[in-house]
């Protein structure tokens, strides 16, 4: 009867396993599509970059507020 149910419990913890290894592979699979059909439909945006001023209005914010921690 042990031998029985180690083999039970043996069965039950494989099919569980690979009924979860399923699922998340699918998920996966599911998310890499849904990625790649949302980055077709999007259009590419421009990211435009900080000019001179900003640049230097962000270092001296940078440098007040480390002065000021000290």
């Amino acid at each position: 009867m042990q031998a029985s149910l180690l083999d039970q419990g043996i069965t039950l913890m494989l099919v569980g396993m690979g009924t979860v290894f399923v699922f998340l592979t699918i998920l996966v699979a599911g998310m890499s599509l849904m990625a790649y059909v949302v980055h077709r439909l999007t259009p590419a945006q421009a990211v435009p970059g900080a000019n001179d001023e900003e640049i230097a209005a962000i270092t001296a914010a940078i440098a007040q507020h480390r002065k000021s921690t000290r």
